[in-house]
């Protein structure tokens, strides 16, 4: 079932997270977060952005968000995604259902592009936002620093 994220769902959020954060490059952050930080985060996002989770049997099985992609007024009309899953839910279309429905409110809110910004090698998520209807369109070279390796970022857009 997707619904709205609450702040119930920190814990949950937030262990999901701090996986990716600890055991792979997907994400840039190099430290653990903590609930408080990610309470934080969620509040901030979910008050003006889309913010779902996708409960199975009580379970957060992931979620997804929009936030602002950058901070000047004329990208208003522009959000970047998110999307994560637990690890035992991948490969079960979860990510995608999500992430349909992000973009089906984004698309209703009036917003006209979304931007992903995928880590070179996470092909799960470069193979969703390619179904979905992203398209390439930047290539960074060596951007980001994570268990000594350089690693390059892929910008997918989709406009709504």
């Amino acid at each position: 079932m997707i619904r709205k994220v609450s702040l119930q769902d920190t814990k949950a959020i937030t262990d999901i997270y701090n996986e990716y954060v600890v055991n792979s490059v997907i994400t840039f952050e190099t430290e653990p977060v903590t609930e408080e930080e990610m309470q934080h985060r969620m509040t901030e996002i979910s008050a003006a952005y889309p913010y779902w989770v996708y409960e199975v049997e009580g379970k957060i099985a992931g979620y997804c968000y929009a936030h602002a992609w950058k901070t000047k007024a004329a990208y208003q009309y522009t959000l970047e995604t998110t999307v994560y899953l637990a690890p035992s839910y991948q490969g079960m279309g979860i990510g995608r259902a999500l992430m349909q429905r992000l973009i089906d409110d984004c698309r209703q809110a009036g917003y006209h592009a979304l931007i992903a910004c995928i880590t070179e090698g996470n092909e799960a998520s470069t193979s969703l936002h390619l179904k979905l209807g992203f398209k390439p369109v930047s290539h960074f070279e060596e951007v980001g620093m994570k268990f000594n390796r350089k690693l390059d970022v892929y910008d997918y857009e989709l406009i709504l």
